[in-house]
């Protein structure tokens, strides 16, 4: 996949919406619902980049291995990709 960019909260939510996630580690039908239960209800930023075959963009595998979700001055990061296990983090930026 194609890394990507977006900054606008609807779009985003609705991006995170065709995603789901199995393998490994952090799994969900529905990254957007995942992402709403990290608290983040109003995303500013996206970033999505390299290749999974355990993610899953509107039911077809491949979709992205690494997501970084922005809200103000916290970051959610998920990361994965082939033969790793899939991890969740959420940092404050200064």
């Amino acid at each position: 996949m194609e890394p990507i960019s977006l900054g606008d909260p609807d779009e985003i939510l609705r991006f995170l919406s065709d995603i789901s996630l199995r393998g490994t580690g952090v799994t969900t039908e529905n990254l957007m619902e995942y992402v709403l239960d990290q608290g983040f209800t109003e995303p500013t930023y996206l970033t999505a980049k390299g290749e999974d075959p355990n993610a899953f963009y509107r039911g077809k595998p491949n979709a992205w291995a690494v997501y970084q979700i922005r809200e103000w001055k916290r970051v959610l990061t998920i990361s994965g990709g082939p033969g790793k296990e899939r991890r969740s983090q959420i940092t404050e930026t200064p």
